[in-house]
């Protein structure tokens, strides 16, 4: 079993910053794929950012892309981060870490472990 909890959400002004955090713990060895989702209310959940563990280099949906940073830490837990820059309104969202094992894809319904979810609050 594996467990992820996030933290560092909370509300910004349009153009700030927030670091996210994932730490995964438990039997890590079985996830080698770990991701950021997010839902805004009312809209379908979407893939942020993607990193496969075994050397893969981070993946970025467009809508993010150029303003996020996923990074690893890897020591007695797995940390994932996710650096948000320039956010925007519509960057407004519950943002969870969700992990697989196997390599990663977009489609959420493939994700096997989930976090709680951090809220992200970006105003005009």
């Amino acid at each position: 079993q594996v467990r992820l909890v996030e933290s560092g959400g909370g509300s910004v002004q349009a153009g700030g910053s927030l670091r996210l955090s994932c730490v995964a713990s438990g039997y890590t060895l079985s996830t080698n794929c770990m991701a950021w989702f997010r839902q805004a209310p009312g809209k379908r959940r979407e893939g942020v950012a993607l990193i496969e563990l075994d050397g893969g280099m981070p993946i970025y949906s467009n809508s993010v892309k150029g303003r996020f940073t996923l990074s690893q830490a890897i020591a007695k837990n797995t940390v994932m981060y996710l650096q948000m820059n320039s956010l925007k309104p519509e960057d407004t969202a519950t943002y969870y870490c969700a992990a697989k094992a196997g390599v990663c894809v977009w489609n959420d319904a493939r994700f096997d472990y989930w976090g709680q979810g951090t809220q992200v609050t970006v105003s005009s």
